[in-house]
């Protein structure tokens, strides 16, 4: 069986090697050394300033809307995971959704000017398969608008732009470290700001509100991690620069059977140092998808429909109609991409959607 992805693990023995210390100090969790640890080289490896290592990718979007003090209208993308629009809604905050760009498939900045009324406080993007957003334009648009900015950069982990972290831009941006992700501790994310006051902000919303033992800076949530988690990360941050390098190696083999024929790729725009998180493909039409996965399906082959459907098909929002969005939504799939498969399985898949799409 193959399926749309596997996560990396590193040698057993060096995490439990990690997990003797854990045994010997007794502090599993609220702030441990691991954690702490983790915390400060993934800053570095990062090139960040502020980064708070919590529960999860969607926690880290809540305590991000919270910290802003939004709670009226978040202008973000119907093309992402749930999580990203869930969070929204559960805040207590209205989602409007922006069309796309059709050919990198982040948010297009045309349409978010579209989307402003007096009750729109904030921009939530998301850099679609690592891709990043024109942050250039979201920039502009959020300066003349007066608008906050935060990045869903949950598929983002070591892009650069401009040799510079995509991680920077905007008020906060936020990553995932599930199972799924390149990087991953398990479960887990991160909230990542430049901003000082901001950051004080979330430094006691993801810990209960606590300033001190006894002191409250405001109203708070559990959004810390363990050190077991932390554990986990420790073991694959020195590992990433070889996952993204094979992980670019197999996308392309993937380009050079796939990219001769009617499918297309999500544009990947210049000065970007890619990760090679996601191999998304766009097909001509859904009817040719289904049968493309249902051919690798037959063979054990297990794509993912992602992201599908446009978010703002949900029934519990009020979806502003996204057309290019719900289009992409229905034609595009993301193939199997992680470090153990074999270039021989990889040459495979791209010879089963070749041959079910000429069928």
């Amino acid at each position: 069986m193959i399926n749309v992805t596997k996560s990396y693990l590193p040698p057993l023995d060096e995490y439990v090697e990690y997990l003797r210390g854990i045994w010997d100090r007794v502090h599993l969790t609220n702030f441990g050394p691991l954690a702490t640890e983790l915390e400060k080289k993934l800053q570095e490896f990062l090139g960040v300033k502020h980064l708070f290592f919590v529960g999860n990718g969607t926690i880290a979007i809540q305590i991000a809307i919270k910290a802003l003090d939004l709670k009226k209208e978040i202008i973000t993308t119907p093309f992402s995971y749930v999580a990203t629009t869930s969070a929204v809604v559960w805040e207590g905050c209205k989602p409007i959704f922006a069309d796309i760009d059709r050919d990198t498939l982040t948010i297009n900045p045309k349409d978010i000017e579209n989307c402003i009324t007096p009750d729109s406080q904030a921009i939530l993007a998301t850099h679609v398969y690592g891709n990043p957003c024109d942050v250039k334009a979201i920039q502009e648009i959020s300066q003349k608008y007066n608008l906050k900015v935060i990045y869903d950069a949950a598929h983002a982990f070591g892009v650069r732009f401009n040799h510079e972290s995509i991680l920077n831009f905007g008020d906060i941006s936020t990553l995932s470290f599930h199972a799924t992700k390149l990087f991953h501790t398990i479960e887990g994310g991160a909230i990542i700001t430049n901003n000082d006051e901001i950051a004080e902000k979330i430094r006691y919303m993801r810990t209960f509100g606590h300033i001190s033992p006894e002191e409250f800076g405001g109203i708070g949530i559990n959004g810390k991690n363990s050190e077991f988690h932390a554990a986990m990360g420790l073991c694959l941050l020195p590992r990433i620069d070889n996952l993204i390098e094979r992980r670019k190696q197999i996308s392309e083999i993937y380009d050079s059977i796939l990219l001769s024929s009617s499918i297309r790729r999500p544009l990947i725009l210049d000065d970007i140092d890619y990760n090679y998180s996601y191999y998304a493909i766009i097909l001509d039409s859904e009817d040719i998808l289904i049968r493309v996965q249902s051919a690798l399906n037959k063979e054990q082959i297990f794509p993912r429909r992602y992201f599908y459907p446009s978010l703002s098909e949900l029934h519990y929002v009020d979806g502003r109609d996204t057309p290019v969005s719900a289009d992409i939504s229905r034609r595009v799939l993301c193939l199997p991409l992680y470090h153990e498969l074999s270039d021989s399985d990889v040459k495979y898949i791209g010879k089963c959607i070749i041959e079910a799409i000429a069928k």
